[in-house]
């Protein structure tokens, strides 16, 4: 078979086409300390209210048919949408309303969707590009562009810190904008370092952004205002310039794929256009779960209170363990700001960070290489990008245990 370009082009290897496998295979069972993936923790008091609604729906009548056999709307559950716009509207008095608001098959799936209705080939026959401002980024945007030579990025100012962290920082000495560029994109907090841009770095980008005309698109899937995994203050931002996607994976519902747009109302009936054409409607499940959290703010609530904590605690336990294990190696780790991930930099490493990764995985433990995680520097040189590692630690903490001790074993037997 003669596959088109567009074919060629999904059907060959991609960062996160391997993480999922990797993923995938860990979990099916074996002895494999999956310290690579983005799963999130099964945080007890989270699931069991779930569980509880679940059994609520089950219990009422007609509620599994309605559940399993109903097709929403291309924009997807509209109760859990007029409800998010209100929840939006009482907490942080934004101009939401539920046209401002489109779900999608999985956040991954909006931003794609996302990235082509502004980058790519032009009705004019020009080309423009998606630009992420900091650098390293999220591995699935790599792939996600319709075209070749997609996306733009910029190499951070980093900062170098105490107790072997350090800090990206967007530069904005060298961040240009050209007529190029069809959108900035960031990640907050960033996927895969733990980095949270501040308030005052946002609001630049967003006025970078409104005075080029075009949009700024954030990545909140781990971010404010559910499931608000950062440990550092962070206000919840949006603005008619701004799109911001959410998620309900790291709330607890990764298998149900539930991404959320707010956008400007074109933008967000763009996105339902497009569901419709693609998979008909988003997945009702999810929505319906969540549906009286949103109600009644408690969504928030269990963020701050339960979500939050739980990873914060397991972040610095983690770093702990690399602090105690890593010796004299020169390693420094991205201040844990928030998500499910540390971020290693071995300076000046011996091998490449895909060479360590085989040979981890040869160990049994996965993590991921950095080299993924730089979606527009891939035809630039940087030898940081082969220093660096992403861990998870959102896995048990035996598990966790387990792995950094095995990493650290690894990378002093390369130095050594």
């Amino acid at each position: 078979m003669t596959l088109s370009k567009f074919g060629k082009k999904f059907t060959r290897k991609a960062g996160i086409t391997q993480l999922m496998d990797d993923l995938g295979s860990a979990m099916a069972g074996g002895d494999m300390l999956m310290l690579g993936g983005g799963n999130p923790a099964h945080i007890p008091e989270v699931q069991q209210r779930f569980r509880k609604r679940m059994e609520q729906i089950l219990a009422e009548p007609d509620g599994f048919e309605t559940l399993i056999g109903n097709y929403d709307g291309s924009r997807g559950n509209e109760a859990f949408i007029e409800a998010l716009a209100t929840l939006l509207q009482d907490a942080f008095g934004w101009d939401v309303t539920p046209k401002n608001i489109a779900l999608t098959n999985g956040a991954q799936s909006g931003l794609c969707f996302l990235f082509n209705l502004f980058a790519g080939e032009m009705p004019d026959g020009s080309k423009k590009k998606v630009l992420f401002p900091l650098t390293p980024e999220y591995i699935g945007y790599a792939d996600a562009g319709l075209t070749d030579d997609f996306f733009a990025a910029r190499r951070p100012s980093i900062e170098l810190l105490g107790d072997r962290l350090f800090k990206y920082h967007v530069n904005f000495d060298e961040l240009e904008v050209g007529e190029d560029i069809g959108a900035l994109c960031v990640s907050r907090p960033t996927n895969p370092t733990g980095n949270v841009l501040t308030d005052a770095e946002i609001l630049h980008l967003d006025a970078i952004a409104e005075d080029r005309g075009i949009p700024l698109i954030i990545d909140g899937a781990y971010g404010t205002p559910f499931p608000n995994i950062i440990f550092e203050d962070a206000r919840p931002f949006w603005s008619p310039n701004t799109i911001l996607t959410m998620s309900l994976s790291k709330f607890g519902l990764p298998n149900l794929r539930t991404g959320i747009v707010i956008a400007p109302e074109q933008i967000a009936s763009a996105i339902g256009e497009i569901n419709g054409v693609l998979s008909l409607a988003p997945g009702g499940v999810g929505p319906k779960l969540a549906m009286d959290m949103v109600r009644s703010g408690e969504i928030m609530t269990i963020s701050k209170e339960i979500i939050q904590p739980f990873y914060k605690q397991k972040a610095f336990q983690t770093l702990e363990l690399f602090e105690q294990h890593l010796g004299d190696v020169p390693c420094r780790i991205h201040k844990p700001e928030g998500a499910l991930f540390l971020w290693l930099w071995f300076r000046e490493l011996p091998c490449t960070a895909a060479k360590l990764y085989e040979r981890l995985k040869a160990r049994n433990t996965l993590v991921v290489p950095g080299s993924f995680f730089f979606p527009g520097l891939e035809n630039e040189y940087w030898q940081h990008k082969h220093e660096c590692i992403r861990v998870t630690y959102a896995q048990n903490e035996q598990t966790v245990a387990r792995g950094v001790e095995t990493i650290c074993d690894e990378v002093k037997r390369l130095y050594g």
